[in-house]
């Protein structure tokens, strides 16, 4: 149960490593002793940072829900030569070892103002089908080296034991939408992905070469089928408020340090998503 006047809230890519966002993650605080706290991935690159960091969040919210980022996916020097599918579960193990609820866990039911709603974390990654339309895979790609943004996934993400990231994705997806569908169906959802479940927000990214490394099309209907009352997201580093639908989808990146925007100003880093805020921001 929640505490009276609590709020579901949420904030992605905390980006721990530097300084000035770590500053920034010491100061959450909840709002009442009964708010939750969705973290939509990126919380650091190390094992270590994203140890401490949720353990800072876990004994501050009255509880926390992860989903991964692929940032937190890297296989970096200097950090334990774990990769693909054996690092997302020592993710998993470190946040069950917290008390941090992860894709892996049976889906917690917000019940306070707002709910009661199935919390879903989800884990999808990304297939390359954000591409630029009439282009394979491989046109893409030298579409984005040709532009000079291409993603670090390209060197850091490795997906193993699946033979490329796509194979994982396409696993990840059938996996989540079989758990997805087992939910009552009288049941709203809040949908929680690292990456957009829907291709219309990264229109908004400068390069659109990027828009790759973003999300899959399959993806495309979830918000709708799965009766979301909001969906949250990250990745793109572009916070704000949009509807697809009649869905309110949340970017609720912390992001870099150079890229903070007057939202960021103090009390306004975390985004309540249950119960509904009164008065709704956009980009």
């Amino acid at each position: 149960m929640s505490a009276s006047g609590a709020a579901l809230l949420a904030i992605s890519d905390l980006h721990v490593g530097f300084p000035e966002n770590r500053a920034a993650v010491e100061g959450l605080r909840p709002r009442t002793e009964g708010d939750w706290l969705l973290v939509a991935g990126d919380v650091a690159e190390r094992l270590d940072a994203f140890e401490s960091t949720l353990r800072l969040l876990g004994e501050r919210f009255a509880k926390v829900i992860w989903a991964p980022g692929n940032h937190e996916l890297w296989t970096t020097p200097g950090d334990p030569g774990l990769r693909g599918e054996e690092r997302y579960r020592r993710l998993v193990q470190i946040c069950r070892r917290l008390g941090v609820l992860t894709p892996e866990d049976p889906y917690a039911i917000w019940t306070g103002e707002g709910g009661p709603a199935a919390v879903v974390p989800l884990f999808l990654l990304y297939d390359y089908s954000f591409r630029p339309s009439g282009t394979t895979r491989a046109q893409a790609l030298d579409l984005a080296r040709g532009q000079g943004v291409v993603c670090r996934d390209e060197f850091l993400l490795h997906p193993e034991p699946y033979p490329s990231r796509e194979a994982w994705c396409r696993a990840r997806v059938r996996e989540s939408e079989e758990r997805l569908e087992s939910i009552d169906p009288g049941l709203p959802t809040v949908l929680v992905n690292h990456f957009p479940l829907l291709r219309a927000p990264t229109r908004v990214l400068r390069h659109q070469a990027l828009a790759q490394w973003c999300g899959t099309e399959q993806t495309a209907d979830w918000h709708l089928r799965f009766r979301a009352a909001a969906v949250v997201y990250g990745h793109l580093h572009i916070p704000g408020t949009s509807w697809h639908d009649g869905v309110r989808f949340e970017e609720v990146s912390l992001g870099y340090p150079h890229e903070r925007r007057p939202h960021h100003r103090a009390g306004r880093l975390l985004r309540q998503l249950l119960p509904p805020p009164r008065r709704e921001w956009s980009r």
